[in-house]
């Protein structure tokens, strides 16, 4: 039986692993206006100026790129036992451990594709130092000065091998609602965009054209506006920053877009997607066809070749 929504309250952070780390660290702190907020061996934490706790990203370097953690928080210390309850019933083993600064212990699992997911409850709220206040008390930090200034992180998006497979775990384990997918003219899901919250979706799940399982798509941080991505691709280019694809609109979500890569080789994208909610409690699933898909993007503009090819870490061929 599907969880009811809510056992996880949002994505809490995610951990990207880079074989450039003091330059991936000056793409998120100077381009996009995220702030440090420590160190360890050879992971950086990361926060946006409007998540409440200790870290949004965390960097960590290695000889490649990709994602290791992703983080989700419950809702509360009851929710996190019967999920992680849930997980050990469906043969989904884990661990616990405590290896994050501001967070308590965190239940480490994996979903069927082998991306590392981390369940928690016990988090710290940030508390900003005096050069960082905010002037409004109900926000965590204050906006940056500098970089485009993004405000939070928004969602993740896997490369898996079997969308459908990693899709229904999330669902069916983890209390997960899928909003819209793609299916192919052969039946196969292609794509799933899924979500805990009342945002459309948290986490996606996008088909890995090489079969490979735990790689990563992309991760997205969220905009004020529209008009912050505009300048963001005006920042890149004076920047030396490269834009992939956008500024452009999704057909799927209908999520305002651009897609730039970090110096590690991760693809990065910028969304605003902050004006769609879903409050429908029995939303119905919106399913795209083949068909629909090859119009492209919602004003027309097709989808470049790399948005399919591109994924961390590399693989060779």
């Amino acid at each position: 039986m599907t969880p009811p929504l809510g056992d996880i309250a949002h994505l809490g952070h995610v951990e990207l692993l880079t074989p450039d780390l003091e330059a991936s660290v000056a793409f998120f702190t100077e381009y996009l206006g995220l702030t440090v907020n420590g160190r360890s061996g050879d992971s950086v934490y990361l926060r946006t100026w409007d998540d409440y706790e200790h870290h949004s990203l965390v960097l960590t370097a290695h000889t490649t790129s990709g994602v290791r953690r992703t983080a989700l928080r419950a809702s509360s210390e009851e929710a996190l036992l019967r999920r992680v309850k849930e997980l050990e019933n469906t043969g989904h083993a884990g661990r616990w451990t405590e290896d994050e600064p501001g967070l308590g212990r965190l239940f480490v699992t994996t979903d069927p594709d082998g991306h590392e997911l981390a369940l928690y409850w016990e988090s710290e709220r940030y508390q900003a130092p005096d050069a960082l206040a905010p002037a409004l008390k109900n926000q965590p930090q204050a906006k940056p000065g500098h970089g485009v200034g993004v405000r939070r992180l928004d969602h993740v998006n896997f490369l898996a091998s079997d969308v459908a497979a990693n899709g229904g775990f999330l669902s069916r384990v983890l209390g997960a609602r899928p909003t819209e997918q793609i299916r192919l003219d052969s039946g196969r899901i292609a794509g799933q965009w899924l979500t805990f919250t009342n945002k459309s979706y948290d986490v996606v799940y996008t088909e890995d054209w090489t079969g490979s399982q735990g790689r990563l798509h992309h991760i997205a941080f969220a905009t004020d506006s529209r008009e912050d991505i505009l300048c963001a691709a005006d920042l890149a280019i004076d920047t030396g920053v490269f834009i992939e694809t956008g500024p452009h609109k999704h057909a799927i979500q209908q999520t305002f877009f651009l897609y730039v890569y970090e110096p590690g080789g991760n693809r990065i994208e910028l969304c605003n997607p902050l004006t769609r909610l879903v409050l429908d409690p029995d939303w119905q699933l919106v399913t795209w066809t083949e068909a629909e898909r090859a119009k492209g993007q919602a004003w027309g503009l097709k989808t470049i070749e790399s948005f399919h090819t591109h994924g961390t870490p590399p693989v060779r061929s």
